[in-house]
């Protein structure tokens, strides 16, 4: 089949990182899934947005 994108390039998928203070680094699809890991880490961390 065709692409039907009207001529678009595709979205580069979004990822939110948390950061750890030990180091530790980890993606998750939804703002939502790394705010509930920050808050299991003891609320720590920081989230960014990257590009896969």
């Amino acid at each position: 089949m065709a692409c039907n994108c009207g001529g678009e390039s595709p979205q580069t998928p979004i990822l939110y990182q948390l950061s750890l203070p030990d180091g530790t680094t980890r993606r998750y699809v939804t703002y939502q899934e790394a705010l509930a890991a920050q808050q299991r880490a003891g609320g720590v961390g920081e989230i960014t947005i990257t590009s896969q």
